[in-house]
């Protein structure tokens, strides 16, 4: 027979590869449907975008794939971190698109409190590379805060303690930020409500602390594990406000306090650090104040000491006015006899020059004889002078010639005619022009018809008096008065007769009457119907 045919007459039941993955899956999960596994934690990356956890458990031999879903990462205690060495509880399964198998974790705690404390030290040696725990970052405590925030379960022993110590020492206000203190979040929400202290403003509803307190009782290392949060360490290490650390008992550390600008032992002993002693501060303000007036007494008394000593040793004001009194009737003794000697020295003088007619004849001889003198040689003078000044001219005339001046004089002559013939022409043209100005003046003058004698050719007069005076009114014309009558062709004289009547109001007027004999022409009748009597 050929293999062929051997092969195909066996009894092995052939299975697909689902039929082999399916049974291999069943195998391994009734046979390991709920283990605990310890190992270390090799190649995590933090949650996947899906917020599942994908990584590997090994031990010096073996690797062990490992899953957490979504909805257990988020309820477990501990996040996962690489080379933490951990107690994994769930269910063995495989997965069939890879051939392998995997553990499905339920929950994830450290392997003992060795691993937790090679966690601690690992992330308080890397966040000491950082800077985080320096010495120099560490900010003051202010001496009185008017402000203390506290970070604390606000239903636990802690706060009652912080709050009765502060009330004892220092009552002032207090602002506390609930928080827990124990499980999974609490390393989150204490620095949730460190920020959101930092983050008050300084006049907000809500007074901004001064200096915060975080604390908490003590316990064991997995109780107080959410004080070694990284995030908290960074929170408190970054926090502009003053950070006092109590978690625990005095033998407690966490990240926290390396953090923190001061550690207190307890959450009793951060209330007495946070504020002084109100009564003490009173002792000590008494102290001083009596110590002050103290000493203001004393150098009070020092200085009137000092004073009466260099008031005993200064000299009396009798004695430092002696010496200038004495100083000053001297100078008035001298005052006095010198106004006398000087009045008789003045009386001699004035009797000795005493006037008389021979003295004022003396005196003025001298004076003719100085005006004399002095009049002669001005005259010396004078002479002296007018013969330098002819000598002088004689030279100027010698070097003068005749014909220069004669070419200076025909030059000024032609000049001279030159401007009188501009002068003339200049005087032509203006009179040329004012001429023709006054010409155009007159013809539009009587264009308008508005000169004088075209009013007179119309048929009006002008009266005037014998002054030659223009006559306006009625009531300028008396009896026997000589008048003349200008028309457009010559001129009439008239006499104001006696029939001349007194002027009347226009509301009555009379008709005119006849012109005199001697008009040229009828003058013409008044509008207004105002009348006037004989002329003649």
């Amino acid at each position: 027979m050929s293999e062929i045919d051997i092969e195909s007459r066996t009894n092995a039941a052939e299975y697909t590869v689902s039929e082999i993955s399916g049974a291999l899956k069943r195998t391994v999960e009734d046979q390991f449907g709920h283990v605990r596994v310890r190992g270390e934690i090799s190649g995590y990356r933090g949650p996947h975008s899906s917020g599942h956890a994908y990584f590997a458990l090994k031990d010096d031999r073996a690797r062990l794939d490992a899953v957490v879903w979504k909805g257990t990462f988020s309820r477990l205690k501990f996040r996962p971190e690489e080379g933490m060495e951990v107690i994994a509880t769930g269910k063995l399964t495989t997965y069939p698109g890879k051939s392998n198998y995997q553990i499905v974790i339920d929950n994830l705690e450290p392997a003992g409190a060795g691993a937790l404390m090679a966690l601690l030290e690992e992330r308080k040696r890397r966040l000491a590379a950082e800077g985080l725990f320096d010495p120099a970052r560490k900010q003051l405590l202010p001496y009185m805060p008017r402000v203390i925030g506290v970070v604390t379960s606000p239903t636990g022993a802690v706060i009652r303690d912080i709050l009765h110590r502060i009330r004892d020492r220092f009552p002032l206000h207090v602002v506390v930020w609930p928080v827990r203190v124990q499980g999974e979040t609490a390393g989150a929400e204490v620095a949730a409500a460190v920020h959101g202290f930092n983050a008050l403003p300084w006049d907000g509803p809500i007074p901004r602390p001064d200096v915060l307190i975080v604390a908490r009782g003590g316990g064991s290392l997995e109780d107080l594990w959410g004080f070694n949060d990284e995030a908290l360490a960074r929170a408190v290490a970054a926090s502009d406000i003053p950070v006092i650390s109590a978690v625990g008992h005095e033998t407690d550390w966490t990240l926290i306090d390396l953090a923190a600008d001061v550690r207190a032992p307890t959450p009793t002993g951060a209330a007495e650090i946070a504020v002084p002693v109100k009564a003490d501060l009173e002792a000590t303000l008494g102290n001083l104040s009596a110590r002050l007036r103290a000493c203001m007494s004393r150098a009070i008394d020092r200085k009137r000491q000092a004073a009466r000593a260099a008031m005993r040793a200064l000299p009396q004001p009798d004695q430092l006015l002696a010496v200038p009194r004495r100083r000053f009737d001297e100078a008035t003794g001298r005052l006095e006899r010198g106004l006398s000697v000087g009045v008789e020295r003045k009386r001699a003088r004035f009797a000795a020059a005493r006037l008389s007619p021979a003295t004022l004849s003396r005196r003025i001889g001298e004076w003719r004889r100085l005006a004399d003198r002095d009049l002669s040689r001005a005259q010396a003078a004078l002479r002296a002078s007018l013969a330098l000044n002819r000598r002088h001219l004689g030279g100027v005339r010698a070097r003068l010639t005749v014909l220069p001046l004669q070419r200076a004089t025909l030059k000024a002559r032609e000049r001279v005619a030159t401007a009188g013939q501009r002068q003339e022409r200049a005087i032509a043209a203006r009179l040329e022009r004012l001429r023709a100005a006054l010409t155009q003046a007159d013809r539009l003058l009587s264009t308008l018809k508005l000169s004088e004698q075209a009013i007179l050719e119309r048929g009006y007069a002008l009266v005037l008096d014998d002054s030659g005076a223009l006559v306006r009114r009625a009531a300028d014309v008396r009896h026997g008065m000589g008048l003349e009558l200008r028309f457009a062709d010559g001129s009439a004289h008239a006499v104001a007769g006696e029939g001349t009547p007194a002027p009347s109001t226009p509301s009555a007027p009379k008709p005119a009457l006849p012109a005199p004999k001697l008009a040229p022409r009828q003058p013409a009748k008044p509008k207004d119907g105002g009348g006037q009597g004989s002329l003649f």
